[in-house]
């Protein structure tokens, strides 16, 4: 049995998808039954919480294998240490931990606050097996595209700084293969994208399969803090994004390696491919106007 947790979230319900067209035997863990109602057809679903360790017991019953994913929370560390700790007293097997780029060498923002969990999940008797992500390019989506519908541009303050994008499909691919043991057991694998790509490098192509003139707008760091803090993001977020943003900046984002295609069997899914099959979520009153 294998327990996905975080199964309404971005990573969790595309790993999720990927563990059912497996035909593995598999739980889903949801925060409330509203979410859980959202589950694909035929899965069986479980409430459960990081900060309850009664409810995770619940949700580990019988489960051999556990997808760990939190959201980039301030007491990460503490909530995914319980899983962890929950898992062990219900004799769970193996553990995939869903950890991210940065957390080997990074001792700031989110990639610090994994490598505690890395290390604590290491000091148990149970198999691993960790992944460490690059950025999204569902990310893309999610912070690029709403201003681009509405004026055309984009903003940031990466300069000309490379990052290799990946699909969450293919991390979701990935983590149902490895979920299973074998070779992977006791790894740590960081996932890179097929191609380093600037942002204005991003913004030409989505001009090219969108067919709007896209535009990527670099502004000093004080205005994207301002931007960040205006918009009522909370501090010890802009903080966390803006020290994340520094590991980028420097380089160590830019990577491209044959990880992931090694993992996945195939070719990963490229950025022109992504944007080419979400091309109309970039258009609105910038393509009108």
């Amino acid at each position: 049995m294998i327990l996905v947790t975080g199964a309404s979230g971005t990573v969790g319900r595309t790993v999720l998808a990927e563990v059912a067209r497996s035909k593995q035997k598999y739980r889903a863990m949801y925060r409330s039954q509203k979410e859980a109602a959202k589950a694909p057809a035929g899965t069986e679903t479980v409430i459960a919480d990081f900060s309850d360790k009664t409810s995770l017991s619940t949700a580990l019953r019988g489960v051999e294998s556990v997808y760990l994913v939190c959201s980039p929370v301030p007491d990460l560390v503490q909530l995914e240490g319980n899983a962890i700790e929950a898992s062990q007293t219900a004799g769970v097997k193996r553990i995939v931990l869903n950890s991210a780029l940065g957390a080997g060498d990074y001792r700031k923002s989110f990639p610090s606050w994994h490598r505690k969990v890395e290390d604590k999940l290491k000091a148990t008797k149970m198999v691993h097996c960790i992944l460490r992500p690059n950025s999204f390019m569902q990310n893309v989506l999610t912070y690029y595209a709403p201003s681009i519908r509405a004026q055309g541009a984009f903003y940031g303050a990466m300069g000309n700084a490379r990052t290799s994008y990946l699909d969450v499909r293919d991390i979701a691919a990935v983590a149902a293969k490895v979920l299973q043991g074998g070779e992977h057991d006791g790894n740590t694998y960081e996932l890179n994208g097929p191609q380093a790509l600037t942002y204005p490098e991003v913004a030409k192509k989505i001009s090219r399969h969108v067919g709007i003139a896209a535009q990527y707008v670099d502004i000093p760091v004080d205005a994207q803090r301002k931007a960040m803090l205006d918009q009522g993001m909370p501090e010890w977020q802009v903080a966390a994004l803006l020290e994340l943003q520094d590991y980028y900046t420097s380089g160590k984002g830019g990577t491209v390696d044959g990880v992931l295609e090694g993992l996945l069997g195939r070719p990963p899914i490229t950025m022109d491919q992504f944007l080419a099959e979400f091309a109309g979520e970039f258009r609105g009153q910038a393509a009108k106007a």
